[in-house]
């Protein structure tokens, strides 16, 4: 219980003022003109004044409230390593017996953990804190220990606190890490050409003399064999690559861990580089001029990336029509530059209707079929030649080709369709969504019919559009490290006049381009991912009718079996939640891929050394201190008043605010109104007669 003396005016505290000033003012007078009785007169007023003040016993009932003190608990990922868990669960421990052990005193934990869809918070210990204070009254606040490795990423989030705050670190005094460092990474680099990367390797805390001074550093592309080499510690280096293809490249860098780190999740990084072309070289020979000629040059020219060589053969050179050769030619044809020395500068040739005009011997024809063993890309559009004695069929160019001419032509309408191989193949998987019109019924895809099929016979490749009476039509194969495609008809540029409605021509020949030319992203064989948080879509391509499951190796080193399902013709997927930061390897046995989630070195695993320097501004201005669980296990708590010091060796101290609650509230006027009243009247009656006399 708790008494006081309260007033509760009558009237207005301001006319109460007012009236008081009143009085003060006849007194005054009273006092000037010599009046004997003026002290009676004040008197009586300051009576009546207080009675109109009403003064009152006020008696209050409390219920004292217990002092809390928060304990925040740093679960973060940097606290999984080594010994730290043990040392919270047993310093936590600790730490609630010790308050429990105070009088009214309470332990509120409050645990913080890396927000999961979060790309890369770090510790947000001192935010947890706020929020855990904001939501009780202050003056219960007794102090707040954080239960942590020092390495917070929010210590402007709390400047200051009512009470001490202190930190019990985690970790021990011989603990040393390794970390690499990537300072410049570039998003796109040509393809072919050198890219510079910097890259640092670093030590941290008390680091052994035996692995001092150098680290082994492992560099792999897209998941190949790793190359190796011994990088200074400490000093940033400058690494040339270059990357082989366009589109996604993934690097991985992985610094060789070494006995007694305290964790690799820092050791590893993954770059994903975009690869381009800074010009697509192709050459364009076209046989003879025919209405499909311009189909294919308006697709090349569309494309800005595109360096364009195209020659068309106006004339065999045996032809004798009297008209000088140089009324006919625009320029010389130079043959043996184009295909002997400079062909493997050209990521693309394309023969449009040629046929043997004795303008390239076999001998150059034999170095276009060397081109494609060695990597390169020839794409074979056929005219009615192809069925001939001219065939290029009928060159060393045939070695390479996935099929041959029967001698026969057929010229009559038919609608290409998708074969079911095509179906799955990127290259013209969905291509009948593109047409203009609906699909009918019977699968027929809503496109015009062409006029002419070459007739062969494919003996190898993939056939993925066929024509008349189910025949090939678009054939494609691998040769060695090279592609070869054949589109077995020259009508394709019916669809690009609109007849019976047109087609995706530049849609199929834009894919079919860039399929010989390598890109990644249509390719038949092929496992992606894609991270959206933490939900990771993995996607198998193949050609197969069926896929087995993938295993993902997660950055713990556990291994889990992911079983796929068909999305769509081609396409298998599965999602798995990445639990954790860091690199995650997806496989199925022949291919493999690397994926990260988050970034590949967590914030949390930038400085893994504990240290409470970032959060001294704040023990400073609470008068908090630092225990090392290493050294004292189990801290002691004090009860201390405010503005002592909070902190010694061994111990920590908290400071009772003795707040409480009000549960009852009674008041009691001092003196009864009657006996006020009595006062004034007296006094002013003896004033009145003191005067008199």
């Amino acid at each position: 219980m708790d008494f006081d003396i309260a007033f509760t005016p009558l009237i207005p505290q301001p006319v109460l003022i007012v009236c008081a000033a009143i009085a003060v003012l006849f007194v005054l007078l009273a006092i000037w003109r010599g009046l004997s009785g003026w002290w009676l007169r004040l008197a009586g007023l300051a009576v009546l004044m207080a009675a109109l003040a009403q003064p009152v016993f006020r008696q209050e009932e409390r219920e004292n409230l217990s002092n809390i003190v928060f304990v925040v608990v740093d679960k973060t990922e940097s606290q999984s390593v080594d010994v730290r868990p043990a040392q919270i669960e047993k310093g936590v421990a600790s730490l609630q017996a010790e308050i429990g052990s105070l009088k009214d005193f309470e332990t509120r934990v409050v645990e913080v953990e890396n927000d999961p869809n979060a790309a890369d918070d770090g510790s947000m210990i001192l935010t947890a804190l706020a929020k855990a204070a904001s939501e009780v009254a202050e003056s219960r606040i007794a102090g707040a220990i954080l239960v942590t490795d020092g390495q917070v990423h929010d210590s402007k989030m709390l400047e200051a606190f009512p009470a001490p705050v202190h930190v019990v670190l985690t970790g021990e005094n011989d603990d040393w890490d390794r970390r690499l460092v990537i300072t410049n990474a570039p998003a796109f680099a040509i393809v072919g050409e050198p890219v510079t990367l910097f890259l640092r390797v670093e030590d941290q805390g008390a680091v052994p003399a035996a692995v001092a001074g150098s680290a082994k550093l492992r560099i792999s592309i897209d998941g190949d064999a790793a190359k190796e080499f011994v990088v200074e510690v400490g000093r940033q280096f400058e690494l040339p690559l270059t990357l082989p293809h366009g589109g996604l490249n993934v690097l991985q860098f992985q610094v060789v861990p070494e006995e007694g780190e305290l964790t690799d999740r820092n050791n590893g990084a993954v770059l994903s580089v975009n690869g381009v072309r800074d010009r697509l070289r192709v050459l364009l020979v076209s046989g003879e001029p025919h209405a499909g000629e311009r189909t294919w040059r308006n697709l090349l020219k569309s494309d800005t990336a595109v360096d364009l060589v195209h020659f068309t053969i106006l004339r065999s050179p045996d032809k004798q029509d009297g008209v000088p050769v140089r009324e006919l030619s625009l320029i010389a044809f130079p043959t043996r530059e184009l295909f002997l020395e400079k062909i493997d500068e050209f990521d693309l040739i394309i023969f449009d209707r040629y046929r043997r005009r004795g303008i390239l011997p076999n001998r150059y024809m034999a170095n276009v079929a060397d081109y494609v063993r060695r990597g390169g890309a020839v794409l074979v559009a056929s005219g009615p030649a192809f069925g001939g004695v001219e065939s290029i069929a009928r060159t060393p160019l045939n070695e390479v080709l996935p099929a041959k001419p029967t001698a026969q032509v057929i010229e009559r309408g038919f609608t290409p369709m998708i074969s079911e191989l095509g179906q799955r193949h990127p290259v013209t998987e969905g291509l009948d969504t593109f047409a203009p019109n609906p699909t009918a019924e019977d699968g027929t895809p809503g496109w015009g019919r062409w006029f002419r099929l070459i007739d062969t016979e494919a003996s190898k490749g993939h056939v993925v559009m066929t024509g008349a009476d189910g025949k090939p039509l678009l054939v494609l194969d691998r040769v060695d490290e090279g592609r070869i495609a054949m589109l077995l008809s020259d009508h394709a540029w019916l669809w690009s006049r609109g007849f019976e409605g047109g087609g995706p021509q530049l849609e199929m020949l834009r894919r079919l381009a860039h399929w010989t030319m390598k890109e990644p992203e249509l390719e038949e064989e092929r496992i992606s991912a894609v991270v959206q948080g933490n939900t990771v879509t993995v996607t198998r391509r193949s050609l197969a009718p069926e896929r087995g499951a993938i295993s993902v190796t997660g950055p713990d080193g556990n291994v889990v079996e992911l079983e796929t399902s068909e999305a769509s013709p081609g396409r298998w997927t599965a999602e798995f939640e990445g639990e954790e930061n860091g690199l995650y390897r997806l496989s199925d046995g022949e291919l493999d891929a690397v994926i990260a989630v988050g970034p590949t070195a967590p914030r949390e695993f930038e400085q893994t050394m504990a240290s409470a320097d970032i959060l001294e501004p704040i023990l400073t201005a609470t008068g908090g201190g630092v225990l090392r669980l290493e050294d004292v296990s189990e801290p002691r708590l004090r009860s201390v008043r405010a503005g002592r010091s909070a902190a010694g060796r061994g111990w920590l101290g908290v400071t009772p605010r003795n707040a409480y609650l009000a549960t009852d509230i009674r008041q009691t006027p001092v003196l009864p109104a009657w006996v006020l009243l009595m006062l004034v009247a007296g006094l002013m009656v003896a004033a009145w007669r003191f005067e008199g006399r």
